[in-house]
């Protein structure tokens, strides 16, 4: 077999270059994936194909003012790769930057493909392969792999959810969508108003009246609200005096076991997480203020996600008066800004409408299985990463309540896994298999925000016992990852054509 690596611009081969795996998307997924994979297969060839044109995936993407992340950056960055800044709640740009320093400390950007939007992944039971092809620009590449990872994250990356908005189109105004915010859009003197109030807007609004813009956060209904420290005295010490990796695997397990108390105790106590809460933003706000109107909702704490207020900023620019919190619904728009149902205007200059994501599946790519596209929402999912009768394919979704990474890292891990185990016994597919077992369903994610209700019929489906209970536990699930029954529910085989037989004389990707 001739060796050739492709890059950017190649002309398409008339048969099409063959790799071990594929890897869609080059964000946090992808980039633990090919280490996890590498580590496990260094003999495996893989490439990693990202429609964007940088490393990031979603901190490439959301760039609006603010922007960071809202859990502690320790489970959030990699277990194999310390974060070496101080911020435990860290900025997007950094985060970012992290991403790019850790593909390249490894070698995993030369595996990159940028300006590859992948259109479609099509497997051959004759073979054992995949056909994988993606827009490059006015043309089209195409792969051929044993595996395909989708690093692709579960919402859409072209376009945010944004309701309807009665008379929006009256208004002399800016309306803009965190999810793609203008670099040149000019807050400063502006009145602003922030429509929502879920994680997107709690780092929005203080960054915005920083910035000089007079800003209003105009939500339905309250959200669970919390403030913490960017920065960790006690960790900072613990990192003076011990290495780099000790105190980062301290730093890891300080926020897992963190989060995972705060998560316990809501559901198992949340009258006492409610009162605990409504106390702290009480004590952050100013005498008198309404928090029972604008922090204080009417469902339990994780029902929807709880939102981290780095340092108490938005809580401080309210004290400041910065920033206003209305809760009340909209009516319309005008020339001029938002009327509400309680006859109150809004004067607006520039309205953000942080009202959430668009859900979709594999990235919204089309996947057949011998000629047949498959509807992820039609299967089970297998230990939160495979599905259902779908062979040689994984697809990497976080945790609602976690770090994504937590399980990003154990879908790495397992995949690893998979493949030494498919290697070492020859086997050319896998795949899991539920048959004619009855199996009831739940739903795969177990929060009541608006952007999962909304999308509900596009995920797969999760079954209610193990291994097809995709559950919100990384503990539960780091325990079954270390004692995992590889064959579990699992069909092996092999294919009667080799894919990598010398007679056909494809492209490899070295």
């Amino acid at each position: 077999m001739r060796e050739l690596p492709l890059r950017n611009g190649d002309t398409v081969d008339a048969n099409p270059p063959f790799v071990d795996v594929v890897i869609i998307g080059a964000g946090i997924s992808g980039i633990g994936a090919a280490y996890r994979i590498a580590e496990r297969n260094p003999r495996l060839r893989y490439v990693i194909l990202e429609q964007r044109a940088r490393i990031g995936g979603t901190w490439d993407l959301f760039r609006y003012p603010g922007v960071r992340s809202d859990s502690s950056i320790f489970s959030l960055s990699f277990p194999w790769e310390p974060w070496t800044r101080r911020e435990g709640v860290a900025e997007g740009a950094d985060i970012r930057d992290y991403l790019a320093e850790t593909a390249h400390r490894h070698g995993i950007d030369e595996h990159i493909r940028f300006g590859h939007r992948v259109r479609s992944a099509d497997w051959d039971s004759g073979t054992d392969t995949w056909t994988v092809r993606a827009a490059v620009g006015d043309t089209e590449q195409t792969y051929r792999a044993r595996f395909v990872f989708f690093g692709t994250g579960y919402y859409d990356y072209d376009a945010g959810h944004t309701p309807e908005l009665p008379g929006s189109a009256e208004f002399g105004g800016t309306v803009v969508h965190p999810q793609h915010w203008p670099e040149d859009l000019d807050c400063a003197g502006k009145r602003v108003v922030v429509i929502g109030s879920g994680a997107t807007a709690i780092t929005l609004v203080p960054a915005l009246a920083r910035a000089g813009a007079k800003v209003v956060m105009l939500q339905r209904s309250p959200t669970y609200v919390a403030a913490g420290a960017r920065v960790s005295p006690t960790l900072q010490l613990i990192r003076k005096l011990l290495p780099a990796k000790v105190s980062h695997r301290i730093g890891r397990n300080k926020g897992v076991a963190y989060e995972g108390i705060v998560w316990f105790l809501a559901r198992k106590s949340p009258q006492l997480m409610r009162r605990y809460l409504r106390a702290r933003a009480i004590r952050a706000l100013p005498p008198g203020y309404p928090v029972d109107v604008h922090f204080n909702p009417s469902y339990d704490p994780w029902d929807q996600r709880l939102c981290l207020d780095a340092d108490g900023d938005l809580f401080a620019s309210i004290s400041a008066g910065g920033t206003e919190v209305v809760t009340d619904r909209i009516d319309r728009f005008d020339a001029t800004g938002i009327w509400l149902e309680s006859g109150r205007h809004l004067a607006a200059d520039i309205v953000a409408t942080a009202t959430g994501l668009k859900l979709q599946a594999l990235g919204g790519i089309t996947v057949r299985v011998d000629g047949t596209e498959i509807d992820p929402a039609d299967r089970f999912v297998y230990k939160a990463h495979l599905i259902e009768d779908v062979p040689n394919l994984a697809w990497c979704v976080g945790y609602t309540n976690a770090s994504w990474t937590l399980r990003a890292d154990i879908t790495a891990q397992s995949t690893a896994k998979l493949l030494a185990h498919m290697d070492s016994h020859g086997y050319t597919h896998a795949y899991p298999h539920l048959g004619n077992r009855p199996m009831p369903e739940k739903p795969a994610w177990d929060i009541n925000a608006g952007y999962v209700k909304r999308a509900m019929h596009t995920l797969p489906k999760s079954g209610t016992q193990r291994p097809w209970n995709v559950r919100q536990n990384y503990f539960a699930d780091a325990i079954d990852n270390r004692f995992d029954r590889i064959d579990e529910d699992m069909v092996f085989g092999a294919a009667a054509a080799s894919p990598t037989s010398p007679a056909q004389d494809q492209t490899v990707i070295a």
